[in-house]
């Protein structure tokens, strides 16, 4: 399966996003992570294909598993400098059973949907979460003490989905904020209540490594 494609079943509608949705703090972040290349698209790396993926919560807190609504940024959108509005889409639920996931918007959501939609159903505090590549942390993780998802579970299933799962029950990735995915050469998650705190869980790490 090549980088970046979509696995799950997708049920999408093409069309504008909520007026009410403010994006500013989540691309400031992914403008800062595109700038250190944990974001992007290189000829020399994945095929080609454009990596990494982020998104945040708009519904309320409260609201029912696998249907806590999320803006995601869309798929092979890595070699943009900078996104707007027509470039992210609405996750509006997601069955991690049947592999579906639902979405509306300008562009059809990333490969990563339902990983962060798992992230999201573990902890009503978790608004915002960030996927980069980062081949430093990826091969620091254990020396880093960062959770690491099974190595023989691919990305964008629900084994994966189940992989989260079972990290926030039997290790400390909550306190963490991150984690790496051992089956998705150089992938690195963080999450957190805001794209700052996010993002700084990833550039802590970064510095870590050198």
């Amino acid at each position: 399966m090549e980088e970046g494609a979509i696995k799950f079943n997708l049920q999408y509608t093409r069309e504008g996003l909520p007026d009410n949705v403010s994006l500013d703090a989540l691309n400031r972040w992914r403008s800062t992570l595109r700038e250190r290349a944990l974001i992007g698209q290189d000829p020399d790396r994945y095929d080609g294909y454009g990596y990494a993926n982020v998104s945040q919560r708009i519904n309320p807190r409260k609201s029912a598993r696998e249907h806590r609504s999320f803006i995601n940024s869309g798929t092979q959108t890595g070699h943009l400098d900078i996104l707007d509005r027509n470039h992210y889409t609405q996750v509006e639920s997601y069955d991690i059973s049947s592999d579906t996931l639902v979405a509306r918007g300008p562009v059809k959501p990333s490969s990563e949907s339902l990983t962060h939609g798992m992230i999201y159903d573990m902890d009503e505090h978790i608004l915002v979460v960030l996927h980069v590549h980062s081949p430093d942390i990826w091969c620091n993780a254990t020396a880093l003490g960062v959770p690491i998802t099974d190595a023989d579970v691919p990305y964008g299933t629900p084994g994966m989905a189940h992989e989260v799962e079972r990290l926030f029950k039997d290790t400390d990735v909550r306190d963490k904020r991150i984690f790496s995915m051992g089956g998705h050469l150089d992938g690195i998650v963080s999450f957190g209540t805001t794209a700052q705190e996010a993002g700084e869980v990833l550039l802590n790490a970064l510095a870590a490594c050198k």
